[in-house]
């Protein structure tokens, strides 16, 4: 009997070791990544930072500082003088004025993409009297010089107009979480990335628009376009051009976990790649009453290497003001401690049917024992 209640003791007072769930144990992670540091990681192989209003100031004129300088749009000289080039496959329309023989019209069923000239994919178009001209690469006042003077030995002083009524040589391709994702023409009017993503019905409610991506070239670019729609920031507004493919990422990336004594451990997706301290426990729904320590609330940053983690003391409700100002960032850990005497009582919960099974052992062996009645 004294043997069993010894070793329950022993088990009740090694409990909060190796207690069930999940525990954040500060000795034993400077213990570890301090072996990390004489392996030769570095000195500053872990970092726990306790969140204060020195903290947040500092962060806040980090970004201040750290914030990208505006991006320079390699076709900006091209936007400020646009005009469009005619390509292979678009449609033109040629209306020669006081000749009507020479302009075909359009009909009352049938457009004027439908009976125009089309540019054959050598760049050339036909025309009467003038015959096969190139085109490809020419601006519409430099075919309507060109037409004007193959047809000036034929007609006196010839005046014509030339426009483009189907656009389908110049594409942009737009892909990823936009309404309608696909090709979109390049038409007469400069279009940029905004541009695009408007004419694909605009960006879904899981769009990213802070990493939205352009490919040109076999050159990858990345632009803020919430930047833009916030800030009014258009240097990340870029000119496109016949070719580029515009990507725009979902929010999948932007997560947050949120783990420990919390009433909903889950992880969260940032609204706009932005989410606070306090707006993760509160769409957790709160610290667990019961079973938290607010005392011990920790954000887990950066690679397994060398990762930063911030403590915050939330016990006082007025903390939690600090929470509100604490940004996190993606793949950010949450976690929330529990309470020492929660530990305690689960492993007392675990080891009771242990105990109740020797006990129980100990007294039928007793019962067993047959004492001889005295001589």
């Amino acid at each position: 009997m004294g043997r069993v209640l010894l070793l329950a003791a022993m088990l009740c007072v090694s409990a909060c070791a190796w207690g069930p769930g999940m525990s954040m144990d500060e000795g034993a992670f400077r213990k570890r990544y301090a072996g990390m540091a004489d392996a030769g990681t570095g000195d500053d192989a872990y970092e726990i930072v306790p969140i204060n209003a020195e903290l947040l100031s500092r962060q806040q004129a980090e970004r201040e500082r750290t914030r990208p300088p505006p991006r320079e749009d390699p076709l900006a000289a091209v936007a400020a003088d646009y005009d469009y080039r005619v390509t292979a496959h678009d449609v033109l329309s040629v209306i020669v004025w006081e000749h009507p023989e020479l302009t075909i019209p359009a009909g009352e069923f049938r457009s004027a993409e439908a009976t125009g000239h089309p540019v054959a994919a050598d760049g050339t178009m036909f025309f009467p009297y003038v015959g096969v001209i190139h085109v490809a690469g020419k601006t519409l006042r430099e075919i309507r010089e060109l037409l004007t003077k193959g047809l000036s030995p034929v007609i006196e002083r010839p005046q014509l107009d030339v426009r483009v009524v189907g656009f389908r040589g110049k594409k942009v391709q737009v892909t990823g979480e936009v309404v309608a994702p696909g090709s979109i023409p390049i038409t007469d009017v400069p279009m940029r990335m905004q541009d695009a993503i408007s004419q694909a019905r605009g960006p879904t409610a899981e769009a990213d628009l802070r990493g939205v991506t352009l490919t040109r070239g076999g050159q990858t670019f990345t632009l803020d376009l919430q930047a833009l729609y916030e800030q009014g920031d258009l240097s990340q507004n870029w000119l496109l051009q016949d070719g580029d493919i515009l990507n725009v990422y979902d929010r999948s990336r932007n997560k947050v976990f949120v783990l420990g004594e919390v009433r909903r451990p889950s992880s969260r997706l940032m609204v706009k790649g932005r989410m606070t301290l306090a707006e993760a426990i509160g769409d957790s729904e709160g610290f667990d009453p019961v079973s938290s320590n607010p005392a011990r609330l920790y954000v887990i940053r950066g690679s397994f290497d060398r990762p930063t983690i911030y403590k915050l003391d939330a016990r006082s409700p007025d903390a939690l003001l600090l929470a509100t100002q604490f940004q996190l960032q993606p793949h950010d850990v949450v976690f929330v401690s529990t309470h020492e005497l929660t530990r305690w009582n689960r492993i007392i919960s675990q080891i009771q049917p242990t105990v109740q099974l020797l006990w129980q052992a100990v007294d039928t062996s007793n019962r067993a024992i047959i004492i001889p009645p005295p001589p």
